[in-house]
C-alpha cells in the first residue's frame, strides 16, 4: 500500500507523524509539570484552609457547621474531631456525620492522607487528608475532603492540548506537502523534457536537443546533466545503429549481388558457360558472406555481454597453436615469452586472428608477433611492414565498416568488422586495442592484465 502512494504523500505523512510524535511526547512531559504544579496549588489551598480552622479551635470557637465562605470553601468539606474522638463540627452535613477517617497522623508527622471511595457525602473517590493539632489538652484532628487531581489535569486542559497538537501536525503537513510539491516541480519538467526528446530521437525527428539546466547548481541542475547524458549516448548508439545496419545491408547486399550476376551470366547462355569457373565464383562470394555474418553473429554476442567462464591463457602458446592451424606463411615471425592472462580462450583466439587476418591482408614481406609481460599488463604486438595507418585514422579503423582507402583500392576482403571485434573483445578483458607508432607498416598493440600467480 505504501509502496503506492507518491513521493509527496510518503514525505507529508513522515512529517505529520514525526511531528504528532514530538506533540505527544511535549503534551506528556507539560502534562506531568502542570499537574505537579497543580498538586502543589492544590496542597496550598487545602493548608490554607487549615489554618482557618485551627485558629478557630485555638480560640475555641468551634461551631457545629463551619460556614462555607473564605478559604473553607476552596475545599470540598472539613471535619473537626475533638481529643476525645467525637466530631465537634464540619461543613454542611459533616458536622453531624460520624467520623469519615480513623487516620491518625503521628505527632513527629503530623499530616497524612488517604484516598476513600465510600463517603456517602462525596461521588467518587476523594482524598482525606488528616491533620494533627496540638493542644495542651489533646491533640484535635483536622480531616479535609478533596476531589483528586487527575492524571489529565482536567477535560479542557486536555481538549486545548489536542486542538493545539492538531493544529501544528495539519500546518506541519500543508507546508511539506506545499514544499515537497514546489521542490519535485523542476523534476516533473526534467522527466516532461527526457521523454519528448527522447522520443523524437528514437523516430529520428532532431538531433541534438537537451534538456534546459536549471540556474542554481544543485542536485536538480547534476540530475538534468546526467539526463543529458543519457540522451547524448541514446542519440550517438541510435545512430550507430542506422549506420550499422546500413553497412551491413550495403555490404551484405555485396556478394548477393556478385552471385546473382554470375548466375544470371551463366544463365543466359548455359550451354556455352563455363560452370566449374562460375561455381568458384559463387563459392568466393559464399566466402565472404559467411565471413561477414559470423563477424556479425560475433559482434551480437559480444554486445549481448553474455556471462562465460574464464581460464588462464597462456598468450604465448595460444598465438603458436593460432599459427600452427594456418596455412604456412613465411612472412610471419614469432618473438614471444610466456605470459598469462585470465580470459575466455576462444575470444581471445577470435582477437589474434583478426589481428593476423589485417596484417596478412596488408603485409608485404613481413609480420611479426610479439608477446612479453610489461609489468602488470600483458602485450600482444603484430606488426606488418605494409601501409602506414594515418595518425587522423587512429581511431576510426575500430569502428565497424570503417576500412582505409588502400584496403577498397586493393579489394582485401575484409568485412570490415575485424578490428571492431578486436576492441570488443579487449574491453571484455578490461584490455585496451591500440595502433601504435611504428618505423614503417602498421603496429598494433593489444594490452590486458595478467593473471594473478
Amino acid at each position: 500500500m505504501v509502496n503506492r502512494w507518491s513521493i509527496r504523500t510518503r514525505l507529508t505523512v513522515l512529517a505529520a507523524g514525526v511531528t504528532a510524535l514530538l506533540c505527544l511526547g511535549m503534551s506528556i512531559l507539560l502534562t506531568v509539570v502542570l499537574r505537579g504544579r497543580v498538586a502543589d496549588l492544590h496542597n496550598e489551598t487545602v493548608m490554607r484552609s487549615a489554618v482557618t480552622v485551627i485558629g478557630l479551635i485555638q480560640d475555641d470557637q468551634v461551631p457545629r457547621v463551619l460556614p462555607s465562605t473564605g478559604r473553607i470553601s476552596e475545599v470540598g468539606g472539613i471535619q473537626i474531631v475533638d481529643p476525645v474522638g467525637q466530631v465537634a463540627g464540619g461543613t454542611g452535613e459533616l458536622g453531624y456525620a460520624p467520623r469519615v477517617s480513623m487516620l491518625t497522623p503521628a505527632r513527629e508527622q503530623p499530616r497524612g492522607y488517604e484516598v476513600r471511595c465510600d463517603l456517602p457525602e462525596f461521588e467518587g473517590c476523594q482524598t482525606v487528608i488528616a491533620v494533627r493539632i496540638y493542644d495542651t489538652q489533646g491533640d484535635w484532628f483536622l480531616y479535609i475532603i478533596d476531589e483528586q487531581v487527575p492524571w489529565y489535569i482536567s477535560i479542557a486542559y486536555i481538549v486545548q492540548l489536542g486542538l493545539v497538537s492538531l493544529i501544528l501536525v495539519g500546518l506541519t503537513a500543508l507546508g511539506t506537502a506545499h514544499t515537497v510539491k514546489g521542490a519535485l516541480e523542476p523534476v516533473a519538467r526534467i522527466r516532461e523534457q527526457a521523454l519528448k526528446i527522447g522520443f523524437d530521437i528514437g523516430e529520428g525527428r532532431i538531433k541534438g536537443q537537451r534538456i534546459a539546466l536549471p540556474e542554481h547548481d544543485d542536485e536538480l541542475r547534476a540530475l538534468a546533466k546526467a539526463a543529458n547524458l543519457v540522451l547524448a549516448r541514446l542519440e550517438a548508439t541510435i545512430a550507430r545503429e542506422r549506420e550499422f545496419t546500413s553497412n551491413a545491408s550495403h555490404d551484405l547486399r555485396s556478394p548477393i549481388t556478385a552471385m546473382r550476376t554470375e548466375l544470371d551470366e551463366a544463365m543466359l547462355y548455359p550451354e556455352e558457360a563455363d560452370w566449374p569457373e562460375t561455381a568458384e565464383k559463387l563459392t568466393g562470394s559464399l566466402d565472404r558472406l559467411s565471413e561477414l555474418v559470423e563477424d556479425l553473429l560475433a559482434l551480437s554476442r559480444l554486445d549481448a555481454g553474455a556471462s562465460v567462464e574464464r581460464e588462464v591463457v597462456d598468450l604465448a602458446a595460444l598465438v603458436r597453436e593460432e599459427i600452427a592451424r594456418r596455412p604456412e606463411d613465411a612472412r610471419i615471425k614469432v618473438v614471444v615469452q610466456p605470459t598469462r592472462v585470465l580470459g575466455v580462450r576462444v575470444h581471445l583466439a577470435r582477437l589474434f586472428t583478426n589481428l593476423l587476418d589485417n596484417a596478412a591482408r596488408h603485409a608485404k614481406d613481413s609480420i611479426i608477433v610479439r608477446v612479453h609481460p610489461d609489468g602488470p599488463m600483458a602485450v600482444l604486438e603484430v606488426v606488418n611492414d605494409g601501409d602506414s595507418i594515418p595518425v587522423e585514422m587512429r581511431e576510426a579503423i575500430f569502428d565497424r565498416f570503417t576500412r582505409l582507402d588502400a584496403s577498397r583500392s586493393k579489394d582485401t576482403g575484409g568485412s570490415g568488422l575485424g578490428l571492431a571485434i578486436c576492441r570488443q573483445i579487449a574491453h571484455a578483458h578490461n584490455g585496451s586495442v591500440a595502433v601504435a607508432d611504428s618505423a614503417s607498416g602498421a603496429r598494433l598493440v593489444v594490452r590486458l592484465p595478467r593473471a594473478p600467480r
